[in-house]
């Protein structure tokens, strides 16, 4: 299957954020005077909403906590946590091939559009992305189905055939099923076989070379 406009997602797709992610948690979770996991036992909170994994850490539907743990964790991360990430290797390679190849990127992430921004510039990502789209520091935007009805906005009417969203988690997959276009499971991200295989993608990659070989040689 040929596509032309890519939807990505970020977290877990085109980074790995497991440090500064968990390590952040564990802050806003020490200053809430709550006990510390240990940062493998951390790897589910990576993909779906912030609020939501706090909610499941803290066993609270306080939405003043909440708010505060997130403020907390917030702190953290705009300063140190969004840089201790690595860029999976092969996906720039992978990125200015599909360009070449006159193909679209899209950013589609739950993150914060702000934090996704100084990422994608920081790692230089940004300059192969026509829309970068994330989620608003007030929840706007962060359940993925209505993230991706946006970005799908700035597609060209009639090319919703030749779209697909490529992502590592559950949500992704359910966000492209509720918008009507294909969608790409990662399984070198944080999403288990298990979760993926339940979801019933249209394609899941183990890795970021099998991820080329389906998007430029149609192999997989």
């Amino acid at each position: 299957m040929h596509y032309d406009v890519l939807l990505w997602d970020l977290d877990g797709t085109l980074t790995d954020p497991k440090v500064g992610v968990t390590l952040s948690v564990q802050y806003a979770l020490n200053r809430l005077g709550y006990p510390l996991g240990e940062v493998d036992d951390l790897d589910w909170i990576i993909g779906p909403p912030l609020k939501e994994s706090f909610r499941t850490l803290l066993q609270t539907t306080d939405e003043t906590l909440l708010n505060r743990a997130i403020t907390i964790y917030r702190e953290r991360y705009r300063e140190i946590g969004l840089y201790e990430n690595t860029v999976y290797p092969g996906i720039p390679e992978l990125l200015s091939q599909l360009v070449v190849k006159g193909c679209k990127h899209l950013l589609a992430t739950s993150k914060p559009k702000v934090f996704a921004e100084k990422i994608l510039q920081h790692f230089s990502l940004d300059s192969y992305f026509s829309v970068i789209m994330g989620s608003e520091l007030n929840g706007q935007f962060v359940e993925k189905d209505v993230l991706i009805a946006e970005v799908l906005k700035k597609v060209p009417a009639g090319s919703q055939s030749k779209t697909v969203m490529i992502g590592d988690r559950r949500y992704d997959v359910q966000g492209a099923r509720a918008n009507g276009i294909d969608v790409i499971s990662v399984g070198y991200g944080y999403g288990t076989i298990e979760e993926l295989s339940v979801a019933s993608p249209d394609f899941i990659v183990q890795s970021v070379r099998d991820l080329e070989k389906l998007l430029l040689f149609d192999l997989v």
